[in-house]
């Protein structure tokens, strides 16, 4: 996982190498500093010259200045390799994500998706900032301070061999029992950040149903859930302060005490004032040294979870990989499903589609009609690979969809679904998504076949009008008529329009369709639909029923031998109120 995550540094490597150089520096300086102030007070107290006192406190300022130096050049580096550090590890993330299946993502929620790249990462990057300065520094300076502590002190600073075991049990100690609640928090995280995100996208629902107060209670319970847990987290950690307190001030008293017997009764020959200070400051720097050993074995225990849940996304292979060597043209639009099964997982006991035989020709316009559950739009996102058949084949052009190249194939399909999305940025740039090379000239004529020209113009800033997040400034039927027209913008061998237009009428529903007949009429249309008006007039329709394909035909043919298409024909035209609608739209087609 390291070794993964390590490839993230890049180009920020030379900045990674020279921070712990500067810390190596600034370690070094502040434990020399005592040993040179310990000298300058014994050479004091045996009455030296005003000169030598000079000297010394020129050395002093100097080697503060670099240390100073040293340290805030460490600090500019450390900020500088983990920010970019991170930057990258989000990149890879987020590159990797847009490389799944389908398959994949059913894997991860998207909630948990966004607490790795955000709070994981973070706490990546806190560790690695930790990693580059700290455990450089503070190893270097328990070491050297306890060297010249036993240098200075000799036997005075057996009080470290007492000190340091006892320190060190007990922040082990802390930290074992803190870090499997630090652990649970993350996992806590992905349910939190699930349920804004499902609050968020289900805002108008919640209102609707009048739940927020039982939204606000859910979402309460779960903060509060993680507030505990950090709570009795931070609980046990903040016992390091005062374990930290009773050793240091054990250290203090116990040099103080036996330091001034040892002055006192060698009349400084075995002990001299210099000593006894450098003692006191190499005993509170090796403390700190442990102190910040401790921080950071706390932090990097937090973030190996970070880590493991990172290096599951990065280490995830998508389920869909092109071939090695590629198709890069599709011929046509012709579609053939042959013995084609399919389901979700190896693990799932049923499939969601079997035994599926349907052949549809280039430039054809099919109708897909079923009930709820029915697997209509399982069977059409065989066709631009969203996911590989378990038995069978899907073949496009008459080549298998899975010699294609992924993006090739995916170029030659457009899918517009019954819940698209718009993304933030103005109504042209959302359309430019289907040709990014579109003209104005184009743009306005695919509009007006999606017959989305009229409301788009009625806008202030017509083409340039701002789409909100997920497009919640236009209307489900304006959202879907401009999804249509950036779909015609591709001009794919195949179109595919997964029930999207349920938010329409009947009348601009056929329009539409008349559109298609004339803009694209060697494109393969493939149209799900809930009204048997939108698929009344293809040149064929397929009806499903539980996976599986209950009969192919024409409308007349339909309704004399299907029972399934006959009753849900009946239904919609019953009582005469979408009779009338759909014989205006007849005349208007």
């Amino acid at each position: 996982m390291l070794k993964r995550l390590a490839r993230c540094i890049g180009e920020y490597r030379l900045v990674t190498i020279i921070t712990p150089v500067f810390m190596l520096g600034e370690a070094a300086i502040e434990c020399l500093m005592p040993f040179i102030i310990a000298n300058l007070i014994n050479e004091i107290n045996a009455g030296c010259e005003m000169e030598k006192i000079v000297k010394n406190g020129v050395i002093l300022f100097i080697l503060a200045l670099i240390s100073m130096a040293c340290g805030g050049a460490a600090g500019f580096t450390a900020a500088r390799a983990s920010s970019g550090f991170a930057k990258n590890l989000r990149r890879d993330l987020f590159a990797r994500v847009q490389a799944f299946s389908f398959e994949n993502i059913d894997r991860f929620s998207s909630a948990s998706l966004v607490t790795r790249m955000t709070t994981d990462v973070t706490n990546v990057q806190m560790a690695f900032m930790m990693i580059i300065r700290g455990a450089i520094r503070s190893p270097l300076m328990l070491i050297f301070s306890v060297i010249m502590g036993f240098y200075m002190g000799g036997p005075l600073a057996g009080t470290f061999v007492v000190v340091i075991p006892f320190l060190v049990a007990g922040l082990l100690l802390i930290a074992k029992f803190a870090m499997p609640t630090f652990r649970a928090v993350f996992r806590k995280y992905d349910r939190l950040n699930e349920s804004i995100e499902e609050n968020v996208m289900a805002m108008r629902t919640v209102k609707g149903f009048v739940r927020e107060e039982y939204e606000k209670k859910k979402f309460g319970a779960a903060a509060e859930d993680i507030r505990r847990d950090f709570t009795r987290a931070e609980q046990i950690v903040a016992w390091n302060n005062p374990l930290m307190q009773i050793c240091l001030y054990f250290n203090m008293v116990f040099i103080m005490l036996v330091g001034s017997r040892l002055i006192v009764s060698s009349t400084g020959t075995s002990l001299g004032v210099g000593q006894l200070s450098a003692m006191l400051t190499y005993g509170v720097q090796i403390l700190m040294s442990l102190m910040m050993l401790s921080m950071l074995y706390v932090m990097i225990t937090i973030s190996a979870e970070s880590v493991r849940r990172i290096a599951e996304v990065l280490d995830e292979e998508s389920a869909l990989t092109n071939p090695e060597n590629p198709v890069m043209t599709v011929a046509d639009g012709s579609v053939d499903f042959d013995g084609v099964s399919f389901k979700y997982s190896a693990s799932a006991e049923r499939y969601a589609l079997e035994n599926i035989d349907l052949h549809i020709a280039s430039g054809e316009t099919v109708g897909i009609i079923g009930g709820t559950g029915s697997s209509k739009s399982t069977l059409i996102q065989l066709i631009s690979r969203l996911y590989d058949t378990t038995v069978g084949s899907v073949k496009l052009g008459g080549r298998d969809v899975r010699e294609y190249d992924l993006t090739v194939l995916r170029d030659s399909v457009a899918v517009v679904l019954q819940k698209n999305m718009l993304f933030s940025g103005t109504i042209r740039e959302n359309l430019r998504w289907g040709d990014k090379n579109a003209t104005d000239e184009e743009i306005e004529h695919a509009c007006r076949l999606a017959q989305a020209h009229d409301f788009v113009t009625a806008f202030p800033d017509g083409y340039d009008t701002m789409i909100e997040q997920g497009g919640t400034n236009v209307s489900g039927g304006q959202k879907q008529r401009l999804c249509i027209a950036r779909a015609l913008l591709k001009k794919p061998k195949v179109l595919i329009l997964d029930d999207s237009t349920s938010a329409v009428d009947t009348k601009t529903d056929a329009l539409i369709r008349r559109g298609f007949a004339e803009y694209i009429p060697e494109t393969t249309k493939i149209i799900i639909a809930q009204r048997i008006a939108s698929v009344e007039h293809a040149d064929k329709i397929v009806v499903m029923d539980n996976g599986r394909i209950a009969d192919v035909g024409v409308h007349a043919e339909l309704m004399e031998r299907s029972p399934i298409y006959r009753e849900v024909y009946e239904q919609q035209t019953r009582g005469g109120g979408d009779d009338g609608s759909s014989s205006d739209e007849h005349e208007t087609a």
